[in-house]
């Protein structure tokens, strides 16, 4: 009887396609759930999205899937929560034909250059913003109704709000200012707070999905008239991008990039019984984006207990361009070479469609036996 169980259990595992692309992590109380029901769209009650710049890129066709074809076979609401590239995902998502505003979204981000004359001066912050400005209205533009209205999704963008001498953007008091908050974050995360706190533009009559005792933090309700702002915000790198100053409905102040705060959304998530999926780039859910050379906080707490994530295998990624995922380098990695860079870019988002079939096939048949501690 023992072997021909374990006769069986050889033949499934074998009638299995192997995961070679694909990664997936779960915290404990995701980890029991998917072994005794597996995972259904109506599991689903949060989905983050990852600040990460051109990483982003790579969730595409994961991205298409997701919100093309998997998420829209259940009916209950769920909240997005994005910062950065996270919360113009997120955003996408909530169009009324998301695979088809993925697939223009995955084409502009690819497309977009910043040239400079040969012996040219690099582009500056004005002119980035302006030029991305640009970009948001012209994929946006009218479309803003269209995001708020969606009859189950919240969308939750986040933005870092500066305090005190950032809160205003200045050549001088802003280098200042990052200073005195990377100090202040090397010695406690909490204390960051006293230099920017976190600003969720959220869709109307919704509440956060997650506690806010971890950080300072605010909620503003969001409009068509602060949506593109907000936005925008939440993308504005420091230094490469220029801050938005008083967004409407919210305090006033210079407003950055949400990903200072909350790089990776990790988050004390308060849905009770559901699971918070997370198409992200890594396994690593990184709080903010002065964390990234602080490896200790890197860990997975309990606040991560119902996150299942999906992810890139490492080991797939050294097969990419340049061997490794998209990233902001790329702009000046290839000696201001855009055409190389596009074909690189291009390439990289072309093989991860195999992330989006692998996941597709998993949720086919689920295996537990493949999901990883998160």
């Amino acid at each position: 009887m023992t072997s021909a169980r374990n006769a069986a259990g050889t033949a499934l595992a074998q009638s299995r396609p192997a995961m070679k692309a694909l990664r997936l992590y779960a915290g404990p109380t995701a980890r029991a759930h998917i072994t005794e029901h597996g995972l259904s769209p109506a599991d689903v009650r949060v989905v983050p999205g990852a600040a990460g710049g051109p990483k982003g890129l790579i969730l595409g066709p994961l991205d298409r899937f997701l919100f093309g074809e998997w998420l829209p076979q259940s009916s209950q609401p769920v909240d997005f929560v994005g910062a950065s590239i996270g919360a113009w995902r997120l955003a996408t998502a909530c169009l009324d034909d998301p695979a088809e505003a993925f697939a223009r979204f995955e084409r502009d981000y690819v497309q977009q250059r910043f040239d400079t004359p040969r012996g040219g001066k690099r582009m500056g912050a004005a002119e980035v913003s302006a030029n991305f400005a640009q970009s948001l209205q012209g994929f946006f533009g009218g479309r803003a109704g269209e995001v708020l209205a969606h009859p189950r999704y919240r969308l939750h963008i986040v933005t870092a709000r500066g305090r005190h001498i950032l809160g205003r953007e200045g050549r001088a008091r802003t280098v200042a200012g990052y200073l005195g908050a990377f100090a202040s974050n090397s010695l406690s995360r909490r204390s960051l707070g006293a230099w920017l706190e976190r600003c969720v533009f959220s869709t109307p009559g919704s509440s956060l999905p997650f506690d806010t005792l971890d950080f300072r933090t605010r909620r503003v309700e969001l409009g068509e008239g602060n949506f593109q702002a907000a936005l925008q915000a939440s993308c504005s790198i420091p230094f490469v991008l220029q801050a938005v100053h008083d967004i409407p409905g919210g305090p006033p102040g210079a407003y950055w990039d949400g990903g200072i705060t909350d790089y990776h959304l990790h988050l004390k998530y308060s849905n009770p019984d559901g699971i918070v999926l997370y198409p992200h780039f890594q396994k690593a859910v990184v709080p903010g984006w002065l964390d990234k050379g602080l490896k200790w906080r890197h860990r997975a707490t309990p606040s991560l207990d119902r996150m299942v994530v999906v992810a890139p295998d490492p080991e797939w990624v050294r097969t990419l361009p340049r061997g490794k995922l998209p990233d902001r380098t790329d702009f000046t990695g290839y000696a201001g070479d855009s055409d190389a860079r596009i074909t690189a870019w291009t390439t990289a988002v072309g093989e991860a469609q195999r992330l989006a079939d692998e996941w597709a096939e998993w949720l086919r048949r689920p295996d537990p036996t493949v999901v990883r501690p998160l």
